[in-house]
């Protein structure tokens, strides 16, 4: 699941910088793909995503979609100083 919720993710991204290349009349998907199927597609599979992560982040806590971070060791020093 948790490889589902990294692919949503990135697919929310790209769909938001769409969106905003929308603005200026630029649409990357359309450019891309053209006005056919495969875009459609893409738009679907887009607004899937957003409902996954949704989902997850309604069921799954706080672990739904923010990336693992890995805590290294603690390295205990000696007590006491050398004379």
């Amino acid at each position: 699941m948790e490889l589902v919720n990294k692919i949503a993710f990135i697919l929310v991204i790209i769909g938001g910088l769409n969106w905003g290349l929308v603005i200026f009349d630029q649409n990357l998907v359309e450019m891309l793909l053209g006005e056919g199927v495969l875009a459609s597609i893409v738009y679907a599979l887009v607004a899937l995503s957003a409902l996954v992560l949704i989902f997850a982040k309604t069921k799954g806590g706080d672990k739904a979609v923010e990336p693992e971070v890995q805590e290294e060791p603690m390295v205990e020093e000696p007590m006491g100083g050398s004379m």
